[in-house]
This record gives structure tokens, sequence and C-alpha cells, in this order.
């Protein structure tokens, strides 16, 4: 296995056009790391180091920490460092998100979209403006979070030069980390967005090893020991696995090709499979939850201030007791986050997945289900398979997203680290590898060579031959 996935990359650079694409996507990756490190100018990075550490280490509690804590995933960590790429790709992201829900309710938007790729450079271009649109107000919104927390120099606060500088560089580090994504998606090899925060989870590895490292004691029970350490490994190398087969798993529904006369000849009647994702909704349920579960704690957190001031002892002790279960890890807590997955599951599986479509393009094209006639049977039957397998995939992510607060609350683990054992880090770069590496593989098998998978060690003659002896 081994051996066919290292010669399978031998393979992919002995082709110019392929390893060309590689590089190039390579080379891509490391300016947007370098510009990781261009620093905003008027930030005091010492109190930023402090308030970010503290925040890893799980002392930040939630509200607005949680919240610096998920937009750093999305942001590379540069959100941490304070750079001219603070907020990544977050806001092309949520422009995005924005025009495929559009698309689900405004007539004229989807039908822009079926135009084909002339109506979607339109849409695209219209992303573009509102990702600048989102880019100003998530800038300020991000500044005042920095404000609120000190880490802006006293002599800038009140200065509005600042105020703009900071969210025009915001804006013009978001506007280049897209137009990189777009060069990646043109001349390279795989998803430019995509493999832009991948790179940015993957950079942060380094410093979760470093921490196992430094904690590392046997003989201190309040430091990782031998069973915590072959715990984590167990787990990682599990939660790998089940990553990797629920983001490939499918329900495959037969489909049969009607049979047509054409004068003596007999055309179709082929049997072929309609396949369902098990997860069709990939990682949005879980971005969405976390990042609507910052409400209840910041209302609650309100409302005790509140009732502390008036002195209302009895209700500020139940008010107390609910800001305790909101708070990250609470039981409260983790059930509304498992809730809010399951209904944003079910939600995009309803803007993304039309089973009525889908049954009139089976009947169009002379095929249907056995057993099931064409049409509205056709579609209940898909929505309802649809529905089941929606369970299931939403109960793996509810697993995925609680297990790096289970695990940092049972090993006494930093959430550094438990952000590879789950989470939506996880999930994004599971998606991201098996993209990229089906691309390569796909680029192989094109050209006669073999793939991760194929066993073959050079040229596609054994390929070739193979296919005419069968």
């Amino acid at each position: 296995m081994l051996d066919s996935i290292i010669k399978g990359f031998i393979n992919a650079f002995k082709i110019a056009e392929l390893r060309n694409k590689i590089l190039f996507t390579l080379g891509m990756l490391a300016v947007v790391r370098i510009g990781h490190w261009v620093p905003l100018p008027g930030m005091d990075y010492k109190q930023i180091v402090d308030t970010f550490n503290k925040t890893s280490g799980g002392e930040g509690g939630f509200g607005l920490d949680q919240i610096a804590a998920t937009v750093n995933i999305f942001s590379g960590g540069a959100f941490s460092h304070s750079t001219i790429f603070g907020l990544g790709v977050l806001p092309y992201i949520s422009a995005s998100i924005i025009f495929q829900l559009l698309g689900t309710v405004l007539p004229a938007l989807k039908k822009l979209q079926e135009e084909g790729p002339t109506g979607r450079q339109k849409v695209m271009e219209w992303t573009r403006y509102a990702t600048i649109g989102l880019c100003f107000v998530q800038g300020y919104g991000w500044l005042a979070f920095l404000n609120s927390k000190g880490m802006i120099a006293a002599q800038w606060v009140h200065n509005p030069f600042f105020w703009v500088m900071g969210i025009a560089a915001l804006t013009a580090g978001t506007m280049f980390l897209m137009w990189i994504g777009e060069q990646i998606d043109k001349h390279g090899i795989g998803n430019g967005v995509s493999m832009i925060i991948m790179a940015g989870i993957l950079a942060s590895m380094p410093s979760a090893i470093v921490w196992i490292v430094q904690n590392f004691n046997p003989s201190d029970p309040d430091k990782v020991g031998y069973p915590g350490l072959l715990s984590l490994i167990a787990f990682f190398v599990v939660v790998i696995a089940a990553s990797v087969l629920m983001t490939v798993a499918q329900r495959r529904i037969p489909v049969q090709q009607a049979k047509h006369t054409r004068g003596r000849v007999v055309m179709g009647g082929q049997k072929t499979y309609l396949p369902l994702r098990l997860n069709h909704s990939g990682v949005m349920p879980v971005v969405f939850a976390s990042s609507l579960m910052m409400f209840p704690s910041l209302l609650i957190g309100g409302i005790l201030g509140y009732l502390r001031n008036m002195d209302a002892g009895g209700a500020a002790s139940v008010v107390a007791w609910l800001n305790d279960q909101f708070a990250f890890g609470g039981f409260l807590y983790i059930m509304a986050e498992v809730a809010l997955i399951y209904f944003f599951s079910y939600f995009w599986i309803t803007v993304q997945f039309n089973p009525e479509d889908i049954a009139k393009q089976l009947r169009e094209h002379g095929s249907f289900i056995p057993g099931l006639r064409p049409g509205p049977r056709t579609a209940e039957y898909l929505e309802a398979v649809m529905e089941r397998i929606t369970f299931v995939g939403a109960a793996f992510l509810s697993v995925i997203a609680v297990l790096p607060t289970v695990i940092a609350t049972g090993l006494k683990v930093d959430p550094s680290v438990t952000q590879f054992l789950g989470g939506t880090g996880l999930l994004i770069v599971v998606s991201v590898v098996l993209d990229f590496i089906q691309r390569v593989e796909a680029n192989l098998l094109m050209r006669n060579y073999g793939g991760f998978l194929s066993g073959d060690d050079g040229r596609g003659p054994k390929i070739q031959s193979a296919r005419m002896a069968y």
C-alpha cells in the first residue's frame, strides 16, 4: 500500500504538465504562508500573544475568544498573529454560501447559474463584490475585537487613520488570497481556496507536536503519560480512518436505462448507479453550528451581569447555572450543538438536493429505478433515502464536532492538539486531501501511468494490455 502511494507520487513528477501544476500549487501556498507573517502596524503584539495563548489553553472561556479561535482556523493562524491575512478567506466563503443559498430562493439567480460558463462567471463577479463588502464589515468587527482585548496600541485606538488603514489592509489581504485561490484553480491542481485553508490548518501541527513533547512525563500524573500518548495516537488513527470512510461513503441507487429500438438495432438497457453521498452537506453544518453557539453564552452572560447588578439572588443563581451549562464543553452546550448540526444537515440537503429535478432528468434520459414509476414516485423514494442517510451523516458530524472537547477535558490535552482529533479543521483537511489525491490519480490514469492504488510502477503498457486482454 505504502509502496503504491510512493510510486504514484514518483509517477506524478514524471509527467511535465502534472509536475508543473503541483509545483505551482506548492509555490502559491508558500507565498500564502509568507504573507501570514506580514504584520499590521499599530498592534500590541505582546498582548496578542498572551491573549491567544490563554484562549488555546482553555482559559479564555467562550464568547469572543471562542469566535476568534473559530475564525483562526479559516485564517490559517494569521488571526492570532494579527497580519494582513488576518481574515483569511472567510469573507469569500461567506459570500459564496450566501449566493448558493440565494440561488435556491431567487429564480432569476438560479436561471443565471444554469446558463453555463457565462452565467457562472457573472455570479462569480457578484461574489467578489460581496466579498469586498463583507471584508469591510468583518474587518471592522475584528479590529473592534482586538480593541476590546487591549491588543491595539493605546496611541492608535482613537485615530481614524488607523481604522481606515487596518480595514483596507485586511480587505487587500483577503482579495489577494482569493486571487491566489483562483490562480491555483486555473494553473495548479485542487481547489485553491480549500488548499489555502488546509495549509493554514496543517501549519499548526508542529506546535501541537511540540506541546506533546514538552508535556510528556510518565512520572507526573498531571502530565501526559504512556496511556495518554497511546490514546492520542489511537484516537488520531481511528478518527482519520473514520473521516475518510464517511467522506467517500455513498448509497448507490440502481438505475436501469430503457431499451430503444432503432431499425434493427436495440440500444440502451444498461444498468448504472445513482450515488448519494452519506455526508452530502460536508463540513458546513459544523461550521454553522459552531458559529451560532456563541449567541446563547453571550446572551446568558449579559443577563447574569444585569441580575447581579440588580442583586437578584435566586434568579441570578439559576442564570449562573445556565451560564455554566452553555459554556464551551458544558452539557447543554454540547446538546445544543448536536441539535444544530442535525438541523443544518437537513437544511443543507433541502436547499442543495432536489429529488424532483433528479427524477425529471432520469425520465428525460429514459432511465428509471427498478420497481418505481418514473416521476413523483421516484422523487418520493429519493427523498426518503436521502433523509435516512442524512441522519447517519449528521450523527457522524456530531461525534466529530464533540470529540475534541471530550478528549481535551478527559485527557487534559491542549485544544491545539485535539483539533487534529476532530472538529471543523480535521474534516476540511480530510476532504481537501482526498480531492487532491483523486485529481492526481485521474491525471495519472489519463496518461496511462500507474496511480496510487493501481500497483503499477511505470508506464501504462501494463494497464493498456490488461484492458485489451479484458
